[in-house]
C-alpha cells in the first residue's frame, strides 16, 4: 500500500505571528520546528506526545543501535521501569536523609517505595546478583535495553532534549577482571564511533565525569551546538578533549600535560572552548555496584569474585531532537539520512491541472520502482498526493519536512515519451536537477548508497587513557 501525506497524522502547530504564548517553553529551534510539523505536542511539563511521522525517526534509531550493539555481541532485554528503592540504599545512591531531588519515587499499597528509574544499574546487577556466583566461563556478558526512562527535572526544556519522561538506550556490561572490563570498554566504544559516524553529523568524544555513577572512566560523546549545556574543552598544549566539568583532573589523565599547571583563569587559559549536546555516554564502573548487591563468578581458581562492570548510554530522543538542532535551519527541519522518517517524498500534479492524467501513471511507476529496487527505499516513500494544493505549495512544504530527496512529476513530465523530466531536489547536497526517469531512478540509488558505504568522518577522539 502507498504512503500518502494525506492519511498521515500529523497535526501542524500553527502559532499566529505576533502571538504570545503564555509559559512558553519552547527554547530550542528543534523543538519549535517539531512542533509547527505536527511531528511532537507537549503533554504536560517535560512530557511529549510522539507522533507517527516522529516515531518513524525513533524506530530508525532503535534499529540503527540495535544493529551496533549486536556488532559487539550485546543481547537486548527488558529490565522493570520501577525498581526497589532498597536496591538503591544498598548501592549507596539513595539516602533517607538526603535523597537525590532528580529521582521520581512512588509508594504502593503495601508503603513499598519504589523508583521511576533514570537508569538501571542497580536492577540489572540484582539480576546477576540472583543467580551468583557464575562460572568465568559465561563472561564477557554485555546486556542492553531501550525502554522510557523517568527524572523529576526542576526546568525541563530545550524538548525532547530536557525531558523528564525519555527513551534511552543502556547497556551493563560484566567481564571478570579489569583487563577483560577494559576491553569491552574499547569494543564498545569502537562500535559508538561506528554509529555516530554512520549518522553523519560531527561528534566529539570527551573525557566525561563519572559523578554519581561511580567508576575509574568516563567518556562522552557531544554533537557541538549552542544550545548545548555542556562546555566541552580542548588543551592547547597535548590535544585532549575533555568536559569542563573534569578540569580540574586533566593533567592528571593526560601522559602529554606533563607538569604543567593548567588554570581556569580566562585570562591565562590554554584551552579551546566549545559548547555540545550530550548524546552518548560510557563509564567502566568496576565493582561500584557489583560487591555492595553481591553480583560474583567463580574465578578459574574456584573463588567468587565480584564482576567487573561498565555502563553505556545512548539517548534515543535526545539524539534525534540534537540531530535536528544541528543540521536544521530556523524555517526548516533537516535530518541525517540514518534517521529520516521517509527518504524520498514524490510531489503529484495538481488536480484538474492538464497534466494530471497525462503523467499519473508515473507517480505509481516511480514509487514501485524506488520501493522495491532501489536499497535504503523499501517503506521510505511516501507520496505527497493532497493534489487540491499547487505543486509548489506542496514542495515547499516537503523542505520545510526536511525529506531528503523531493521528486516533482509535473508539467514536465507530460512531455512525449522518451523527453520526459522530473525534478530531484537534493536537500542533502543543495541541489536541484531535471532528470529522465532513467537517471532519476539511478542518481536516487546513488546517493543513497553513497550515504551508506561512506559515512562521514568524526571529530578527533580523545586517547583513552587511566
Amino acid at each position: 500500500m502507498m504512503n500518502r501525506v494525506s492519511k498521515v497524522f500529523q497535526p501542524a502547530l500553527i502559532v499566529p505571528k505576533n502571538a504570545t504564548i503564555k509559559h512558553r517553553e519552547v527554547t530550542s529551534k528543534s523543538q519549535r520546528l517539531m512542533l509547527e510539523q505536527g511531528l511532537l505536542r507537549q503533554a504536560g511539563n517535560g512530557t511529549f506526545h510522539l507522533l507517527p511521522v516522529l516515531q518513524r525517526a525513533v524506530q530508525k534509531a532503535i534499529d540503527l543501535i540495535d544493529r551496533h550493539m549486536q556488532s559487539v555481541d550485546a543481547q537486548r532485554l527488558t529490565l522493570p521501569s520501577l525498581t526497589p528503592a532498597e536496591l538503591w540504599r544498598q548501592s549507596g545512591r539513595l539516602s533517607e536523609s538526603d535523597p537525590p531531588t532528580e529521582l521520581l519515587q512512588t509508594k504502593d499499597r503495601h508503603g513499598k517505595v519504589q523508583i521511576l528509574g533514570p537508569t538501571h544499574e542497580e536492577s540489572i546487577t540484582a539480576l546477576m546478583a540472583a543467580i551468583a556466583p557464575v562460572s568465568y566461563r559465561q563472561f564477557p556478558l554485555r546486556l542492553y535495553q531501550i525502554s522510557t526512562k523517568f527524572r523529576d527535572e526542576m526546568k525541563p526544556r530545550f524538548g525532547l532534549m530536557r525531558a523528564k519522561e525519555f527513551l534511552m538506550k543502556d547497556m551493563y556490561t560484566f567481564d571478570v577482571d579489569p583487563h577483560r572490563c577494559r576491553e569491552t570498554y574499547e569494543a564498545v566504544n569502537a562500535a559508538y564511533d561506528r554509529l555516530f559516524s554512520e549518522i553523519g553529523i560531527p561528534f566529539v568524544k570527551v573525557a566525561g565525569d563519572s559523578g554519581t555513577m561511580g567508576g575509574s572512566l568516563s567518556h562522552e560523546y557531544h554533537f557541538p551546538s549552542e544550545v548545548g549545556e555542556d562546555e566541552l574543552l580542548q588543551c592547547g598544549q597535548c590535544g585532549v578533549r575533555t568536559n569542563s566539568e573534569q578540569l580540574h583532573k586533566i593533567c592528571a589523565q593526560c601522559d602529554r600535560c606533563g607538569a604543567e599547571e593548567v588554570t581556569t583563569n580566562a585570562s591565562t587559559s590554554s584551552f579551546e572552548r566549545q559548547r555540545g549536546i550530550e548524546v552518548g555516554h560510557a563509564f567502566i564502573l568496576e565493582d561500584r555496584y557489583t560487591k555492595p548487591l553481591g553480583a560474583s563468578c567463580l574465578q578459574p581458581n574456584g573463588k567468587p569474585a565480584p564482576l567487573q562492570m561498565g555502563c553505556y548510554g545512548i539517548g534515543v530522543t535526545r539524539l534525534i531532537a540534537a540531530s535536528l538542532e544541528v543540521l536544521s535551519s530556523e524555517k526548516d527541519l533537516r535530518w541525517p539520512l540514518a534517521l529520516a522518517p521517509y527518504r524520498v517524498c514524490i510531489v503529484t500534479p495538481k488536480a484538474g491541472s492538464k497534466e494530471e492524467s497525462l503523467v499519473g501513471p508515473w507517480v505509481e511507476r516511480l514509487y514501485n520502482q524506488l520501493h522495491t529496487t532501489v536499497p535504503g527505499c523499501q517503506g521510505d516513500v511516501i507520496v505527497d498526493d493532497r493534489n487540491q494544493m499547487t505543486i509548489g505549495k506542496r514542495v515547499l512544504d516537503a523542505r520545510r519536512m526536511g525529506y531528503p530527496l523531493i521528486v516533482v512529476v509535473g508539467a514536465k513530465a507530460a512531455n512525449p515519451a522518451g523527453s520526459e523530466l522530473f525534478e530531484l531536489h537534493n536537500l542533502l547536497a543543495g541541489t536541484e536537477q531535471d532528470l529522465s526517469y532513467t537517471d532519476l531512478v539511478a542518481t536516487v540509488r546513488d546517493i543513497l548508497s553513497t550515504r551508506h558505504s561512506q559515512p562521514a568522518a568524526s571529530d578527533v577522539k580523545v586517547q583513552l587513557k587511566n
